[in-house]
This record gives C-alpha cells, structure tokens and sequence, in this order.
C-alpha cells in the first residue's frame, strides 16, 4: 500500500513539473509606457497557476511582485515600467521546469495625459441608448456564441439592434442639433442571457471590462467613432460601472478570491437550491438567507449617525441578484477597475466618464481612483450618479467639498435636486411662497454648498425617469425647462428624443422611457433625423431648441458669468446671468394665465438699457416698460 502511494506521488509531481502551463487570458490587453503611475497590475487567467513565477529580461521592465491568488486559475504579477520603452516585452511564466512565454505589447501614448480635454460646462452632453438609437449594422443583431437572446423591437424590454455604427451614421445630426458631447449608455460585453423578457440592452451588467459588446460593434469601430466624432467637435463620454459586474462575467464561475465581491457566501449555498424561480436559470443561484440586497437608501453613506447595518446594506448589498456587487476594498480589485478606466482613456480617447451608483461602492477606493486619474489627466472629467435629491448631500461628494471627511477627488455630480423640483414645478402654479418656479429658486440658493457649482450636471430627465413630458405634449413647460437648464450655472445634459417630443413613463417598465428613436431602424416609416421627416410640432420644438443649443456654444456670458436670481414675483421667476457688461435674462411666467414682467424690479440687472435681443426670435424687445407674458411663456433675452 505504501510503495502504490509513493507511485502515486511520483506521477502526480511528475505531471505537475511537465504539465503544459496554460494562460488564457490577461488583463489589460495591453498597456502604455511613461504613465506617471509606473505600476501595472497583469490579471493573469489559466489553469493550475499556483506556484508560477513571472519574469521578464526586457531592458527597464521589473516584476516588483507575483500574488498567488486563492483559486489557482488566476495570477497577478505587479510590474514596474518606470524606465520601460515602447515595444514587445516577453513575459516568461515558469513552473516546476515548464516555461512558458508570452508576448506582451507596451505602447507609446498618443499624447501626454494633460493634453487629455474633458467635458465642461461650455458643452452640452447628449444622452443617448446605443440600442434604441439606431441600426447601422443589421448583420451584428444576432451573433453567434453568445447567451441566448432575442431581437425584437416590439418587446421594450429587449434587444432592438441600434448600434455603435448607427451612432456614427447620424453625428451630423447632433451637430445640426447644436449639443457638444455625447454620452453613450454602457458599450461594453453585457453577455447576459434573456429572462423572463428582460434583457441587459441597458448595458449596466459586464461582463468584459476590455470589449464593446459585438452587439454594438468593436474597439476598433468604437475607437472610429470616437475620432469622427472629435473631428465634427463632439466629446465623447462613456459610462462605467465598478459597483457591480454581470453575473455571467468570468469571475463569477470561480472567484479569484473570496473576499473579490461583498457577501459572496450566498452563492455556495444557494447552489445547491438548483433553479432560481425568478430569473428560471440554472447557472445562477437563487437568492437565500445570506443573500443580502442592497437597501438604494444612499443616506448611510454620509449620515454621521448612520448604524453598521444600514451602512453595510447601502454599500454592500447588491444592486440585483444578477449583478455581483465587487468589493474595492480589497486593493486588487480597485487597481483592476482604475486600470480598466485609464485603458479606455488612452485606447479610443474618450473626453469624460460617468460613473454609475456612485455612492454604492467603497468611498475610500472611488476617491483613490479619481485622485489617480485626476494626477494623470489634469484636465480630464469624472460625473457621478448621486441619486438624492438633497444638495447638501450632493455637495459632500463633490471634490474638496468642506462637507465631507473624505475628499472624493469627483469634480462632478449629478443635480437630482433640480431634476426633482423642475418636475413638481410643470404641474403646479407658481404662487407667492412654496410651489412652482419656487421650487428652482429654493433649491439654486443652497448653491453655496457647492464648490463648484458650474461642475454640477443638472437634467430634467433620463434613462432612469420618466420623460419630461410623460404621456403628454406640454410643450410650453418644457421650454422653460430647458430655457433654464441652458442658462443657468450648471453642466446641461440632454435625453434623446426630447428635441423631437419623445414621451413615455416608466409605469410598466423602463423601456418605455426608452423608445427607439424614429428613423434609426429599418422599416421605420417616419424619420426624425430630417427636418422633411419631422412633423410640424417636432420641427417646432427642434428648432427652438437648436436655436438656443447654438447660441450658448461659446458664450462666455452662459458659461463664466455671475448668476443672479429673483425670487418669483407675482408667478414670474427671471434668472439674469452677466459677464463683462453683457447680461442674459431668462424670463419664465411660472402660471396658467398672463403675467406681468415688472421692469423697475429688476433694475440692477437692466441698467440704463431700454431695448434687449429675444434670442430665440431674433426680434427687438422693448424693456423700459413692463413686459406682458403669455400663460407659461419663456423668454430669453440679451441686453
């Protein structure tokens, strides 16, 4: 017995000492030389890694550590490239007496990180759904290999076909428009399989951090767009997700270590229960005691009185049971996702990020990505989703805010207070105190907050509201918001459709906020994208709203001048912004009857002057008289 087991042992040592090494896979792809951070973490993925060795005899390269993962199937090898050249390395894994080499590309940037432009409050960003834009490309509607899925553009909830290439089809159109910047919902691999006729379209479960999803196209066309669309002057801003992954994404089948997710321990045992009865798949486990979701209440994160567990439920739960909530507190994994980010920056030059569920993941890790980014690329900008409708709260999480304890190094936020309010304002009439454009005044006076209140991104919709216009075609209300939107001192950002009157409401399900846009398909009879196509009502709005998006490209009264606001008088609010002896007010009758613009009131800001320009119009305005407004009137004027 005991000379078979000393056999036994001989062959097992045998195999392991010649067995193949096998790498499937690194992460990054590749990277680039002369980053001020010299450190690059490799994720290496293969079989039977425990007890490799990296090394390298490539002039300027070091291995400054080999970290053996709990799960034998991945690797990290920490590299230092301070004095690293341009060109292919060659990485040499070593076990027992295999070796196996690996080529690895080091690239030379295309231009230093300072020299990287993000988006400001002089542009406009345009929010768009890759999948319900438009179809350029018919042929990558079904790819083959991936988890089973289902075109189908009657069914809002899942896949419709629109892509990268469909995008890039219609960047005239955005400039006709007059936005400066676009912001694509997530492009990267969502490999998720159809359930119960809910699909990952949105793009916010991925499940590879360094490929478009071919649905949409690949690097290299989404690289092209992004080149075609600086030279028509767009920026381009990509969502990114580090608070969770897809479930189907590879470190889910074996984790590389335990502690890679919050509350990963539900998974073992909820394997064991076989199918899940929500979702009917058998490669996820259904939910379970150990299962912890998260609670979407983002008050904890900040709250000075705030109990462990309603801390822990925020900011580890997770956000669905099929989107794995990633732990960035351990140091691997926050390195991974700062990496991934810079990769995508250097590799098709994007111009902005916005981060989804912000708050949702580790403070302390988000605010060392940002510091990280924000020392490689000085002029580069970060938004982040903070749902609260509270802008003290918002404020904290705004970089060098003297609210917070921890500096989040985030230069914007999202201004869900203004979201809120303009949408209670639209159906109420705007009395002496409390209701209508009240509520914008009350909210913008808690603007001292801010450090930065240009830095803010205020909308009046998106992909997570309902529209502006719900189910209906109020058109008077919309232009004062948007009127307000453009003019005051935020970041403006658009929802596709709005130009054209898109309406729906999320009384369903999220897919109908999220129409297809009309004409991006085949078969569609009726276009948008022209004016010949638009109906009057749509060309109306568009043009009143191309005619104000193009008058605030690089009008520095907009973008740099002091802001001034009056509190509403007798329902009407007006908001006067003035640089260098040029001043714009926006003038809104907050009611559903006439009003009275009274001129001596607002004397500071008028001056001397008697006449002014309607922005809008074109025509003269006499100001040295009162003004009447028509029922919910919007007027812009220079003076």
């Amino acid at each position: 017995m005991k000379k078979l087991l000393f056999v036994i042992c001989l062959l097992t040592q045998t195999f392991t000492t010649y067995a193949q090494i096998q790498i499937n896979r690194i992460d990054p792809t590749n990277w680039f030389v002369g980053m001020k951070d010299a450190s690059l973490q490799l994720m290496v993925y293969g079989n039977d890694l425990h007890g490799t060795q990296v090394t390298t005899h490539d002039a300027g390269v070091q291995i400054d550590s080999v970290v053996q993962m709990p799960n034998a199937h991945y690797l990290l090898a920490y590299l230092n490239l301070k004095d690293a050249k341009p060109g292919t390395i060659t990485l040499s894994f070593t076990k027992g007496k295999k070796t196996k080499k690996v080529k690895y590309e080091l690239k030379q940037r295309e231009m230093s990180g300072d020299k990287r432009m993000g988006f400001t409050n002089a542009d406009v960003l345009y929010m768009l759904m890759p999948d319900r834009f438009a179809n350029g490309d018919t042929k990558n509607d079904q790819i083959k290999g991936m988890n089973n899925y289902v075109c189908d553009r009657t069914k809002p909830s899942l896949r419709h076909g629109g892509d990268l290439e469909g995008i890039r089809k219609h960047l005239d159109y955005f400039t006709n428009l007059g936005v400066t910047a676009l912001w694509f919902t997530p492009v990267l691999e969502n490999n998720s399989p159809d359930t119960n006729g809910f699909s990952t379209y949105h793009g916010y479960a991925t499940t590879d951090y360094y490929k478009v999803d071919p649905r949409f196209g690949t690097n290299e066309e989404y690289r092209q767009l992004i080149d075609e669309a600086h030279q028509k002057g767009l920026k381009v801003v990509m969502d990114m997700i580090f608070n969770h992954c897809g479930f189907e994404h590879p470190w889910l089948k074996e984790l590389p270590s335990d502690d890679w997710l919050n509350v990963p321990e539900w998974l073992e045992e909820g394997k064991k229960t076989g199918r899940d009865e929500k979702t009917g798949m058998t490669n996820r486990p259904r939910t379970n005691s150990k299962y912890l979701q998260t609670s979407y209440k983002l008050t904890p994160v900040l709250d000075p009185y705030a109990s462990e567990i309603d801390l822990k439920e925020t900011v580890d739960g997770w956000f669905v049971p099929t989107m794995p909530d990633l732990n960035q507190r351990n140091p691997h994994v926050i390195k991974y996702l700062i990496q991934n980010s810079i990769w995508w920056i250097e590799t098709v030059g994007i111009d902005g990020i916005r981060m989804d569920t912000y708050p949702y993941a580790d403070r302390k890790a988000m605010a060392l990505w940002m510091k990280t980014l924000n020392e490689e690329y000085p002029n580069f900008n970060v938004v982040g989703e903070t749902w609260n409708t509270e802008p003290a709260y918002t404020a904290a999480w705004q970089k060098d805010s003297k609210l917070s304890d921890i500096n989040s190094n985030l230069r914007s936020v999202m201004d869900f207070s203004f979201f809120e309010k303009i949408n209670k304002a639209k159906n109420e009439e705007t009395d002496g105190w409390w209701d209508g454009l009240n509520r914008i005044y009350n909210s913008l006076v808690y603007d001292y907050l801010y450090e930065k209140p240009e830095n803010v991104m205020a909308f009046i919709e998106n992909h997570d509201t309902d529209r502006f216009l719900g189910n209906g075609q109020d058109v008077a209300t919309l232009k004062q918001a948007l009127a307000l939107l453009l003019t005051m001192n935020r970041t403006p950002q658009l929802y596709y459709g709005t130009e054209v009157l898109m309406n729906g409401t999320k009384e369903v399900t999220d897919g109908h906020v999220r129409q297809d846009f009309p004409g991006g398909f085949p078969g569609d009879v009726h276009t948008a994208f022209t004016a010949e196509g638009r109906s009057k009502a749509q060309n109306e709005m568009f043009n009143w709203l191309s005619k104000l998006l193009h008058w605030r490209q690089g009008n520095e009264v907009i973008t740099q001048g002091k802001q001034i606001q009056f509190i509403p008088y007798q329902g009407v609010y007006v908001l006067a912004r003035q640089y260098r002896g040029k001043t714009v007010l926006t003038v809104l009758n907050g009611t559903s009857k006439e009003a009275q613009l009274d001129v001596k009131r607002y004397a500071e800001v008028i001056g001397k002057s008697t006449a002014a320009h309607d922005v809008i119009s074109g025509e003269n305005v006499d100001i040295s008289r009162d003004i009447t407004l028509a029922p919910r009137q919007t007027l812009v004027i220079e003076l």
